[in-house]
């Protein structure tokens, strides 16, 4: 029986971040009236975005699915933080997250800014066809295609660069 490679790891700088960003603004038409960022790590993604585009009304979605041994299709998702659908309703939204592997966050929240009312565009740093779940759905806007495993730079493991990473939080 042949063994299945892992993917190639790639791991990306700030500057590499950068020149993302600096890929997926060119691609984007008009105004967007708010964003949704897919937490964890659509965050600095949406961040830097909604910066560069000047779009105010920043919103966060945080959603969950069971774990990997749960079938992909039928796994129903917990949603652990959403926006009001009154901030979404009749807006042209965007929803941003930094990589589209599966599609299953984006996809799921791009379907719940809808059903509020909004037309919903997707923008991801990654697009994974080849994991896509989706067939006739794509990211509206994506910097670059990869096979990759991503390693983003807010990924790294902060507690490896020193003692004063690891102190406890005090007041």
């Amino acid at each position: 029986m042949r063994r299945e490679e892992a993917p190639k790891r790639e791991v990306l700088t700030w500057a590499d971040v950068d020149a993302l960003i600096d890929q997926l603004l060119p691609q984007m038409a008009g105004t967007f009236d708010a964003l949704v960022m897919i937490t964890r790590g659509g965050i600095i993604p949406g961040g830097l975005i909604a910066e560069a585009l000047n779009i105010k009304h920043i919103l966060t979605a945080a959603v969950e699915f069971p774990s990997e041994n749960a079938p992909r299709l039928l796994a129903w998702p917990t949603f652990l933080q959403f926006p009001d659908e009154t901030l979404t309703r009749g807006r042209r939204v965007l929803v941003v997250d930094d990589i589209w592997t599966h599609g299953r966050h984006i996809m799921t929240v791009r379907g719940r800014v809808e059903a509020s009312g909004a037309r919903t565009e997707t923008a991801v740093l990654h697009y994974r066809a080849s994991a896509n779940l989706f067939p006739n759905h794509k990211p509206t806007y994506y910097a670059a295609l990869t096979d990759a495993f991503i390693v983003y730079p807010w990924e790294i493991d902060r507690n490896l660069r020193g003692a004063r990473a690891a102190q406890p939080f005090q007041v």
